[in-house]
């Protein structure tokens, strides 16, 4: 298997918000919610900032071991023991644990933060740069993470489990869903293989985190990623303080409301809303946001109080069962890792770009924001068809029927457009409106009336004409139809809809190759993959 890549501006791509290509444009009012600039000088200027600020790498090292007792593999362990210098430090990108890794761009953002990290120990040989998975395990959204599409196929998991789903176990519903993939996938050249690599992973009793822990490292442990399950009790306990202020002064939510009021007065949709208190508590089989109603400290759904000495008593001895939002997430996240640079998609960059004055507060070191890469996946059938069509791969980022008006207006024998017409309608009127006005200077508003209706009924002519050449172009618009379709599902971007199994069923591992070598840095282009 064999791919070209060709870019385009996200810009062009039209799938993009206005905030994350302002982003991407460095818009002057954006710069000050982010601390530095996603190129290779602000990289140097987070791990200056990084360096001033010390990271228990010892725990950190000691519980990647263990979640690697059973899981070794050399360039993984090579990095955990490069993470106790002080001269490494980690690029990271965030998922949940979605069944069978979700949508396509999981393999997309791992890939780029591998990328990255290559790129950077090639630029700055005097550091080292370990890529991380970090699994955001203690998602409860079930109805989010347990699904995937196969083949345009919903495939969704169908279990009465509850709480985080990192910590729900593969159950005989799980299980049908691998005999339900296998029937679609076993056909295929490498079918069998990640079917069987699947099931290794997905045993009845084990949890979701650790399945999703096994296949990602089973699939990137070779190029050294770390895969990390902040869902510990001894790495929670660095972050006790935070979690602390946020249940006893609720600084966090007030904090980010003045961020995000100057970011929606800058003129930006805001992302994520902060609550009082943004913590979940997180015990069995429940993952339930904490709010206190006056002096107690209850469980949304009211099954568990505490009062202010009970809750912190909790938090310093089982750190583990307090879960923090999409607030308090990635401050978690930079307490614990070494990290200078975060990979995201437009969501989370969106988000981030409200927590700046919230790690200014904690005095903790703020990472480089970098927008993930995407890709258009075209296979050849498929890009045969759209050049005999006669359009680039490109131009199937238009919406269908202009691509279709486009098709036809370029190869009708028939003169579809009414422009002369128009301008002879234009003229006409014009010159009955000096003849009336010679006789009576109010009837030129009439005139005028009749020259709007006039014009608006020979632009639907037009449109009439259009419509009824295209009932010509059947085949061709058929054509059309099934290859947006099938690069883009349900008018998305492929990338958020397919899974990565049905690829990697028609070309094995090579294809996780392919999207490697392709896969970009700093460039922050859209890219798109056709298979030579």
């Amino acid at each position: 298997m064999d791919c070209i890549s060709t870019r385009l501006p996200y810009r062009q791509t039209d799938y993009f918000t206005k905030i994350i290509l302002d982003y991407l444009d460095h818009a002057e009012n954006l710069k000050p919610f982010y601390a530095h600039s996603p190129s290779l000088q602000g990289i140097q200027k987070a791990i200056n900032e990084r360096k001033t600020v010390s990271t228990n790498r010892k725990v950190l090292a000691e519980e990647l071991k263990k979640q690697y007792a059973d899981s070794a593999v050399s360039a993984v362990d090579k990095n955990i023991e490069a993470l106790l210098s002080e001269d490494t430090f980690t690029i990271t990108t965030a998922h949940q644990p979605n069944i069978f890794t979700g949508p396509l761009y999981f393999l997309y953002k791992i890939l780029h933060t591998i990328k990255l990290a290559e790129h950077c120990k090639a630029s700055l040989p005097q550091y080292n740069f370990v890529p991380v998975y970090y699994m955001g395990s203690e998602d409860a959204d079930l109805e989010e993470l347990g699904h995937i599409y196969l083949g345009g196929q919903k495939i969704e998991w169908k279990t009465k489990q509850t709480g985080a789903v990192g910590r729900m176990k593969v159950d005989k519903e799980f299980l049908k869903l691998i005999e339900l993939i296998n029937g679609q996938l076993i056909v295929l050249p490498f079918g069998n293989e990640i079917v069987s690599h699947v099931k290794k992973c997905y045993q009845e009793g084990v949890m979701i985190q650790d399945a999703t822990f096994k296949l990602v490292n089973s699939l990137f442990g070779e190029y050294g990623l770390i895969v990390f399950i902040p869902d510990n009790a001894d790495l929670k306990k660095q972050a006790v303080k935070i979690f602390e202020d946020d249940l006893l002064n609720e600084t966090p939510s007030v904090i980010v409301e003045q961020t995000a009021n100057r970011l929606q007065g800058a003129g930006y949709k805001l992302q994520a809303n902060p609550r009082e208190i943004n913590l979940f508590y997180l015990k069995d089989g429940m993952r339930d946001r904490i709010v206190k109603i006056k002096d107690k400290y209850i469980t949304h759904d009211s099954r568990i109080a505490f009062n202010e000495e009970e809750i912190i008593n909790e938090l310093q001895n089982n750190p583990e069962r307090f879960s923090p939002n999409v607030i308090l997430r990635g401050i978690y996240q930079e307490t614990v890792l070494p990290n200078i640079v975060y990979i995201g998609g437009g969501g989370e960059i969106a988000y981030w770009l409200q927590l700046k004055d919230l790690f200014a507060n904690y005095k903790v070191p703020y990472p480089v924001l970098l927008l993930r890469n995407s890709f258009l996946f075209v296979e050849k059938k498929w890009h045969e068809k759209i050049n005999k069509l006669g359009f680039a791969v490109e131009d199937l980022f238009l919406p269908e029927q202009e691509l279709i008006s486009r098709l036809v207006a370029r190869d009708t024998k028939n003169e579809i457009k009414l422009n002369g017409n128009f301008t002879d309608a234009e003229q006409l009127y014009e010159s009955l409106k000096k003849q009336v006005v010679s006789v009576d200077s109010t009837l030129a508003r009439h005139v005028e009336a009749l020259k709007t209706q006039s014009l608006y009924r020979l632009h639907e002519l037009e449109k009439k004409m259009l419509r009824a050449e295209k009932r010509k172009f059947t085949d061709q618009q058929r054509q059309i139809h099934t290859i947006k379709e099938d690069l883009f599902p349900s008018n998305s971007l492929q990338e958020r809809t397919d899974n990565f199994m049905q690829y990697y069923a028609k070309w094995g591992k090579d294809f996780i190759g392919q999207v490697y070598r392709h896969s970009l840095s700093l460039e922050q282009e859209f890219a798109i993959l056709n298979e030579c």
